[in-house]
């Protein structure tokens, strides 16, 4: 509650606030678990990866939309919503969002030191823990919330920037793949799962959100800024997912072979030489920084509200997760594909729960929780919509996951 009441600000801060929160939404989606999918799911499905790609956008404008304006008229985190809605309910979330965000986060940690590894040269390991140095410094500063909102907003641009460079370097199929967007080849329900997990589910649906609340952008009178804070976030999303997935197009489509160890780096490296892996350093670290950030932040917003101590001491807790993840990652060595990949689709799981919390709320309990905002059906039609097919999806991709696993 501290943090709230301190960055709270009146007009001028509003528009910072949502700035940090929308690139926070965006580059949360964006790590280096999302770039080893693109990288993956590209070469095994071409062009055709393009539908997946829309699909995972279409539901994040449903998904989103719903959770930033219910979450914000409401000015209650997802799991002090889900207390409200069934006791009990809330702290089910927060221990499938957390348990998710570690999984995540080992991956971001170590996609931080491939990337630093990359650029620099220095052993992934030391740069994994000097990455993981620099999100811990991140949270211990005085102002911590201003400086994280800060390095979002740079690295996510950053990331933009890189990669559309890469992009026009390796000559994509754009007309394919549009093609493809609407009438794919080949749909694979697992991947379309995984991908929404890794850019929509778990820890990642809720963290644009929560850092509105914690800036104090609540509320009906900030009706019009948490609509277009929510929109302007699936916009940078989406042009991040597009550009990174033109990037490898255009190397798979050429016939390169990419390199299982490594298939996104061998993509830009293809695409641009020399130059292109190094920029593929910047962004996987960035990637990776900036979900660490994420991850961390979040997660801990889900427990912190269960004990006024915990609230107290939050940077403290969000410095100690991440100290967590890289002693889990340096004991396990690395985070395989295939963890990253499980861990995305496990959170496509986890999804339809906190959704259907979001549209409860919004359908049954508007009087007491939105204070009698009359919520919008068309929107309320979009979001159950688009719960019904995370569950679809879900459902398909069980068998999946169960191959995946074994």
């Amino acid at each position: 509650m501290a943090e709230r009441q301190a960055e709270a600000s009146p007009a001028a801060g509003t528009k910072k606030a949502l700035l940090g929160a929308m690139f926070l939404m965006a580059t949360s989606a964006i790590g280096p678990g999302f770039i080893t999918q693109t990288a993956s799911f590209t070469a095994q499905l071409g062009a055709a990866f393009a539908f997946a790609i829309v699909v995972s956008i279409l539901l994040d404008v449903a998904i989103q939309t719903n959770v930033w304006r219910v979450l914000g008229l409401s000015g209650l985190r997802a799991q002090e919503l889900g207390e409200r809605v069934a006791p009990g309910l809330g702290v089910v979330l927060a221990v499938c969002v957390v348990a998710g965000g570690i999984a995540f986060n080992i991956g971001n940690v170590g996609g931080a030191g491939l990337g630093l590894n990359t650029l620099t040269g220095l052993n992934v390991k030391v740069a994994a823990l000097v990455s993981a140095a620099i999100a811990v410094a991140i949270f211990l500063v005085r102002r911590a919330g201003v400086a994280m909102d800060r390095i979002v907003v740079v690295l996510g641009a950053l990331m933009i920037i890189l990669t559309t460079y890469v992009a026009f370097a390796s000559d994509p199929p754009v007309g394919d793949a549009l093609k493809q967007a609407v009438v794919p080849d080949t749909v694979d329900f697992l991947i379309i799962t995984t991908l929404v997990g890794g850019t929509v589910g778990g820890y990642i649906t809720y963290a644009g959100a929560h850092r509105l609340i914690d800036s104090g952008v609540t509320g009906r009178e900030n009706l019009q800024a948490i609509t277009r804070g929510s929109l302007t976030g699936i916009g940078v999303t989406a042009v991040m997912r597009v550009v990174l997935f033109l990037a490898i197009l255009g190397v798979v489509s050429a016939g390169v072979s990419l390199s299982e160890a490594n298939p996104a780096g061998s993509a830009f490296e293809s695409a641009a030489g020399e130059v292109g892996l190094r920029l593929f350093g910047v962004v996987l670290w960035a990637a990776g920084i900036t979900s660490v950030i994420g991850v961390s932040y979040t997660c801990v917003s889900f427990v912190t509200s269960f004990s006024r101590g915990l609230e107290q001491r939050r940077n403290y807790l969000v410095a100690g997760f991440i100290l967590l993840s890289i002693v889990l990652f340096l004991i396990l060595g690395k985070a395989p594909t295939t963890v990253l990949i499980l861990a995305g689709a496990i959170n496509g799981l986890i999804l339809p729960v906190g959704v259907g919390v979001i549209l409860w709320a919004a359908w049954r309990r508007s009087h007491d929780l939105l204070g009698g905002y009359v919520y919008p059906k068309v929107l309320l039609g979009f979001g159950a919509l688009a719960w019904v097919l995370t569950i679809w999806l879900a459902w398909k991709s069980l068998a999946g996951i169960q191959d995946l696993w074994s």
